[in-house]
């Protein structure tokens, strides 16, 4: 009875030390975080979002789409992101295989010399006398053993260790995906980008040569003037000042075009070849923008948003499985074959063998490393929290942002239009003026860089507007499907 009772007070007192060490931490889930979204983005309830469009109905330049099918199947970084899918879903299938027992195929072959004053060596010598065993059982000195067989070992998941780890595996293999989905989208809205600022570049070349033969004309007026008296060499430099800095446009306008196509190649894969496109943004559609639905629809939509919140679904799994570490660990290993000291006797029907043995392991004295490892287990799921609440804050702003591009940008182009028609009714006012002596040549010049740089900033706010619709399709989610 002491023997017994002193056999209970250690398991109690191993169970304490245990409990100890292992103090219970409540997960935070996702729906907790995301608990003071607000409902609307702009006050509309209006559920319809573009996120729901696939890339070929929210473009409405096939061009453009034809870029982004071709970068979606050569995209260095979108095709890094697919390996990191596969290495994941064999992250899930290993840790799946956790739960199942190990079976080995075993051929074993030794041998050993028991000493004379030994248990065995004793023992051995004395069972080769005895009458109850034949020849073939008398056992030799040194004695072999060949094992032929298959041997397993299983740890019982008593604690829920192996199968949430196997639960943080299949979420971040989920996560992986998001992951893939997120390059995509990026991609998708970086060569739209691109390809709207190739159009905007486009349309600025096309009204810098335009205004170039109209500096060049009113060049040759004026040198005409001059040889008549009627202009000085003043005007004349003036006027072929103005012409060189135009020119130097074009060809700061040309390098830009020239590296943006080289990003566009760069993205789709590609060393060379044209990047076919439209003429010019002025005359493009803008992209199908019929609504952003309303914020919890972007938790869903948002790659981003939901690879964070799949991570902090895997740091849940892995607090639960570092906690498990705490907890005694039981493990079978079960065998079954062909055992023998004798080689020839090894695939007698007598020599065959099975057995199972178990164990029981708690950790002691290694209870520090556990909880420093379960400690910062629960660190990094904080860590996630915020990298989730971040991810949420930062998807609401961004669409913030370009709801208010999208109109802004629009009402500016009004304005910009307007006062784009004025300047250039102020040019053919002192084109008229200047040719009956009642303007001057700087009222001239004047006017002419002001309708180029009102014509170059209209192209701008156009691009930006294109720009905004795009990185709105983005911010909702839209550009994966």
């Amino acid at each position: 009875m002491l023997k017994k009772a002193n056999f209970y007070i250690l398991n109690t007192a191993l169970l304490l030390v245990i409990m100890a060490g292992c103090k219970s931490y409540k997960p935070v889930t996702g729906q907790e975080v995301a608990a003071n979204l607000p409902s609307t983005f702009n006050n509309s309830t209006d559920t319809a979002t573009i996120a729901a469009l696939p890339v070929s109905q929210f473009f409405a330049d096939q061009r453009l789409v034809n870029l982004i099918d071709t970068a979606l199947k050569a995209n260095p970084d979108l095709l890094s992101a697919l390996q990191r899918v596969e290495a994941a879903r064999a992250n899930l299938r290993f840790n799946a295989s956790k739960l199942l027992p190990t079976i080995n195929l075993a051929a074993n072959a030794g041998v050993e010399k028991y000493g004379d004053y030994t248990q065995n060596g004793v023992g051995n010598y004395d069972t080769n006398f005895s009458n109850n065993i034949n020849s073939d059982q008398h056992i030799p000195n040194p004695v072999p053993n060949y094992f032929l067989g298959f041997q397993s070992s299983w740890e019982v998941d008593l604690w829920g260790k192996l199968s949430n780890q196997k639960k943080a595996a299949f979420a971040r293999f989920l996560a992986s995906q998001s992951g893939y989905r997120l390059v995509t989208t990026a991609l998708t809205a970086q060569i739209a980008g691109l390809y709207y600022q190739l159009l905007a570049y486009d349309t600025e070349q096309g009204i810098i040569k335009k205004n170039i033969k109209l500096q060049e004309h009113a060049l040759e007026i004026v040198k005409i003037q001059k040889l008549g008296g009627r202009a000085t060499e003043l005007a004349v430099q003036q006027f072929e000042a103005q012409l060189a800095r135009t020119k130097g446009l074009a060809y700061t306008t040309r390098q830009q075009i020239t590296e943006t196509e080289n990003q566009l190649r760069f993205l789709t894969g590609s060393y060379s070849g044209a990047v076919t496109r439209d003429t010019s943004i002025m005359k493009i559609k803008l992209p199908v923008v019929v609504g952003t639905g309303v914020p919890s629809q972007m938790l869903l939509n948002r790659p981003d948003i939901r690879g964070a919140e799949l991570e902090l679904t895997a740091m849940n799994a892995d607090i639960k499985a570092a906690r498990a570490n705490f907890f005694p660990t039981l493990t079978l290993t079960p065998y079954v074959g062909y055992n023998s000291f004798r080689a020839n006797l090894l695939f007698d029907p007598a020599s065959f063998t099975y057995g199972i043995l178990g164990g029981i392991t708690a950790p002691i004295f290694n209870r520090k490393a556990i909880k420093a490892e379960y400690e910062r287990t629960i660190a990094e799921q904080k860590i996630a929290v915020y990298n989730y609440q971040k991810s949420i804050l930062s998807g609401f702003q961004e669409v913030k942002n370009n709801l208010s591009g999208i109109e802004n940008f629009n009402r500016a182009f009004e304005f910009k239009q307007q006062e784009l028609q004025s300047l250039n009714n102020a040019l053919s006012v002192a084109n008229d003026l200047y040719l009956v002596g009642r303007a001057n040549y700087l009222e001239i010049i004047t006017a002419q860089r002001s309708v180029l740089d009102a014509e170059l900033e209209l192209a701008g706010i156009k691009r930006d507007i294109f720009l905004s619709s795009v990185n709105l399709y983005q911010a909702v989610g839209g550009g994966w499907r």
